[in-house]
């Protein structure tokens, strides 16, 4: 499972109603690159055949099989504080990380 903090759906929310297209959810993937060797992504994009989707604090995502072995557990926040770096995930199933925090191994 993952988990979508208040602040993550907040934004989530307002996002949608700005660049999802009809039938479009969240996608949360992880792919090859960055700096650590897996990146973390995020799209609105329409559910694919090998899609889940998955349902956290009210709000409906998208993630393919592979990128929820590798997420299965995180928890994604948003912070837009004074030094907020936007959407932040926590996730234990990584070794190391970058300070980018968009990169992990």
């Amino acid at each position: 499972m993952i988990t979508l903090t208040d602040s993550a759906v907040s934004q989530i929310r307002k996002l949608a109603v700005e660049k999802a297209s009809e039938g479009q959810l969240l996608r949360i993937f992880v792919e090859a690159g960055g700096c650590s060797g897996f990146e973390y992504g995020m799209s609105f994009e329409a559910k694919k055949e090998d899609d889940q989707v998955l349902e956290s604090n009210g709000v409906s995502f998208l993630i393919d099989p592979t990128s929820l072995e590798y997420l299965d557990g995180s928890v994604v926040d948003f912070d837009d504080g004074l030094s907020g770096k936007g959407f932040d995930i926590r996730n234990p199933n990584a070794t190391s990380t970058c300070g980018c925090g968009r990169s992990f191994n």
